[in-house]
């Protein structure tokens, strides 16, 4: 069971897939998008789809602190339903407040990585990151059962 985690964004979308098994992720592209333009990379996940063969994707749902929905949020549904059309896979969302912050200290703390090399591989790490927690949280859950 392998998943494809995805961090969209509007210029965007960093990528991570899971290992077979279905226990720890790991970033591998980020693909550029351009909402306004209507173009959303399609070509590339498909590319990416046929690589790795992920059998559903796993979207940041990124909501507000006060746990609102905002603009973000309408965009990653969208996105959502686009791979749904095109790819015929299951789509799923995981919370990703955070997320970004959360990757972006990593790579400062951790890996001691410039903001320039950093802004090139972000949303590849939040991807990683999103998918690592819905993995974590699917373990808990299918080991409390």
């Amino acid at each position: 069971m392998r998943l494809m985690g995805l961090d969209v964004g509007s210029k965007t979308v960093g990528v991570a897939v899971s290992d077979l098994l279905g226990w720890t992720s790991q970033g591998v592209e980020i693909v550029q998008i351009d909402e306004d333009q209507k173009q959303f990379g399609l070509d590339e996940m498909k590319r990416l789809v046929n690589k790795y063969k992920p059998t559903g994707f796993v979207v940041g749902f990124p909501k507000n602190m006060n746990n609102t929905c905002g603009p973000r949020v309408d965009a990653s549904k969208h996105y959502g339903d686009l791979l749904i059309q095109h790819f015929h896979l299951p789509v799923d969302y995981q919370d990703e407040r955070l997320t970004t912050v959360e990757a972006d200290r990593m790579l400062i703390e951790k890996a001691d990585t410039s903001r320039y090399h950093r802004k090139k591989v972000i949303d590849k790490v939040a991807a990683e990151f999103i998918l690592q927690t819905y993995l974590d949280r699917k373990g808990k859950l299918t080991k409390q059962k």
